[in-house]
């Protein structure tokens, strides 16, 4: 696994496809807040949860100048079908070479039922609007996690 990445570093820039095909880019969030989250797989229950929770509080993340991004390995396609089939206001991009998730450091050595295999460490990034790492959260569960960033920006807005 990669360095993990602290506040204050610079935060890596990144281009990929969103669900719709679209290529995204870091640039095209600056001088904004950006919410860049990491997740293992589109349908899954704790992923679900996740991007369901995002959704949710996505108005709140907007009244404070953030927008959400959601990444995987999973292809736009899946991306489609997942935000259709739970009716998420999210964008998702497909990392589907896992590029982007190593130089957040959220794709390393991950351990299931005794078997050690490589994958997404669900791993969260409050980006600035000048391109910064202003939070990162590595390991997290999906479960209540959007309204612990969501009290981080709040926090982060008012200094």
């Amino acid at each position: 696994m990669n360095d993990l990445l602290q506040s204050g570093q610079k935060a890596p820039d990144f281009s990929a496809k969103d669900q719709n095909g679209n290529l995204v880019t870091l640039g095209d969030f600056s001088s904004q807040w950006l919410v860049l989250y990491f997740y293992p797989k589109d349908n899954t229950p704790g992923c679900t949860t996740q991007a369901q929770d995002f959704t949710a509080f996505s108005s709140e993340f907007s009244d404070l100048g953030a927008k959400i991004l959601g990444a995987s390995p999973d292809s736009e396609t899946s991306h489609c079908k997942f935000i259709e089939k739970h009716n998420l206001s999210i964008q998702l991009l497909s990392d589907r070479d896992h590029k982007i998730a190593q130089a957040y450091g959220a794709w390393g050595l991950k351990k299931f039922m005794g078997k050690e295999y490589m994958g997404i460490i669900r791993s969260t990034f409050l980006i600035n609007p000048e391109d910064a790492i202003a939070h990162a959260w590595y390991n997290v569960r999906a479960k209540g996690h959007a309204q612990v960033v969501l009290k981080k920006l709040k926090e982060l807005r008012s200094l």
